[in-house]
């Protein structure tokens, strides 16, 4: 059994546009009208430069005379670009105690806006240790605090919910 022919990503160039007729643009954007991709092909050999399919859905296509090592370079810096502007949203956990003091509690949000401010969500881990279990009005108002404290930088993506001994809520930012 033959192999398959590699799959090409991109647009079609020179031979490989198949439309008896296209609309041509030339290399300095002047539009050149409908022809036929023979004719064009010619024209783009004259100038030393190739016949690339701009906008193949359109009727008749769309095909431009220009350089394609130049047009695969310059989308090869479009890509690379949109890879650096991309910010990935990572998950901070910040964990607390139901009975947390006033002091810890403030270094925790001073931490928890930093992250917020930064992009990254972040995931409040409120643990019960021993007999807290019994008490878990305490960390559903700890919680409750926070959520009002940080109101207006996020929104709540998961509420407070218990999962065997710790409260867990996610917040994210605006």
């Amino acid at each position: 059994m033959p192999a398959a022919p590699p799959v090409r990503t991109g647009p079609r160039v020179n031979e490989e546009i198949r439309s008896p007729q296209i609309r041509v643009i030339d290399e300095e954007g002047e539009m050149l009208g409908v022809m036929s991709a023979r004719e064009a092909l010619a024209r783009a050999y004259e100038v030393g430069l190739d016949l690339l399919e701009i906008s193949p859905n359109a009727v008749p296509p769309v095909c431009k005379i220009t350089d394609f090592g130049k047009f695969k370079y310059e989308q090869q810096k479009k890509a690379n670009e949109a890879r650096k502007k991309q910010k990935v949203v990572e998950i901070k956990e910040i964990k607390v105690r139901p009975n947390i003091d006033d002091h810890d509690y403030d270094v925790k949000m001073r931490q928890m806006k930093g992250f917020i401010e930064e992009g990254d969500k972040v995931k409040v881990t409120l643990r019960f240790r021993g007999r807290e279990m019994a008490h878990q009005e305490l960390g559903a108002k700890v919680l409750e605090r926070i959520r009002n404290e940080m109101a207006e930088a996020t929104k709540v993506e998961s509420m407070p919910r218990l999962e065997n001994r710790q409260m867990i809520m996610v917040l994210a930012p605006k």
